[in-house]
């Protein structure tokens, strides 16, 4: 890892992540992406924070058979409450591949994204012993951890490969996941993307119950 000061100067184009890791320590799914949008597109302080971005209404079908269980179309936010209380009672963990990155362009698009200080992933395993499976929504982020892990080849959208030498806490081999993106801009139907997280939550047994 490239070892940097966050009071490198702003000049220099780097962009530090601006949010703390989400680990609840019971997680069975850890979610990588790979940097968050600009500020200015953010609807709440947490992650997939874009209103048109459907990450939470994919979930929220999923687990409550309603889209719109985490959206407050009022204010064009997201029920931030809700969604950390489902989070903890799901084992469900959040963070990024990038600790601090260059925007090539002004935009959110992950081709345009300069990794400048890559995440420390197994740091993240270490706070969630019983993860069995790191899920990717993008090319870039299965790609950087690929790289990471010495796999040779890119699992394709909606399947999974194991990480080489990678075991959790309970002896159980752990897995990369690539699911489609949640953005509108991947081509793919809402009820597809729906399915295709569906299957990795089964795979992975979280319960989908609504409890």
């Amino acid at each position: 890892m490239l070892a940097m000061d966050k009071n490198t100067s702003l000049d220099s184009g780097i962009e530090w992540h601006p949010l703390k890791p989400f680990l609840p320590a019971n997680a069975k799914v850890l979610f990588l992406g790979s940097f968050p949008p600009q500020k200015k597109r953010w609807c709440m302080d947490f992650f997939y924070p874009n209103w048109i971005n459907d990450h939470w209404r994919i979930e929220g079908e999923i687990f409550f058979s309603d889209k719109n269980y985490f959206v407050n179309e009022a204010a064009k936010t997201f029920k931030l409450d809700s969604i950390l209380e489902f989070l903890r009672d799901k084992g469900i963990a959040l963070f990024d591949t990038a600790t601090a990155v260059r925007r090539l362009q002004n935009n959110a698009s992950d081709k345009f994204l300069e990794i400048v200080v890559p995440t420390d992933v197994d740091a993240l395993l270490k706070s969630v012993p019983h993860c069995r499976a790191i899920v990717t929504t993008g090319e870039k982020a299965t790609l950087t951890l690929c790289e990471l892990y010495g796999i040779a080849e890119m699992p394709k959208v909606g399947s999974y490969v194991n990480i080489p030498n990678r075991l959790n806490a309970d002896g159980e081999q752990l897995i990369l996941y690539r699911l489609p993106s949640s953005s509108r801009a991947y081509p793919l139907a809402f009820s597809k993307k729906v399915e295709a997280y569906r299957e990795m939550f089964k795979r992975v047994g979280v319960c989908l119950a609504a409890e």
